[in-house]
């Protein structure tokens, strides 16, 4: 079943037109909000170099699912 959603305030406006594997596969820092700087920051801290590398590293995904149990929207 093909899904759509509107990813315009969640990554920057290069990227609006992608496929979600092609967002998934594109640097962190075509995220809006995530700068260059911060891309070099994740990558030196978790070598992180992609969206899907942020999506998948263990650390945010359990910080992540900690949030969701407590049902917090902060």
């Amino acid at each position: 079943m093909p899904v759509t959603a509107d990813l315009t305030k969640l990554v920057d406006k290069a990227y609006q037109d992608k496929t979600l594997t092609e967002i998934v596969d594109a640097p962190v820092s075509a995220l809006a909000g995530v700068s260059d700087g911060d891309a070099k920051l994740l990558k030196d801290a978790f070598d992180i170099t992609t969206v899907g590398d942020l999506g998948r590293n263990p650390y945010f995904r359990t910080a992540n699912a900690l949030v969701a149990l407590t049902g917090t929207t902060k």
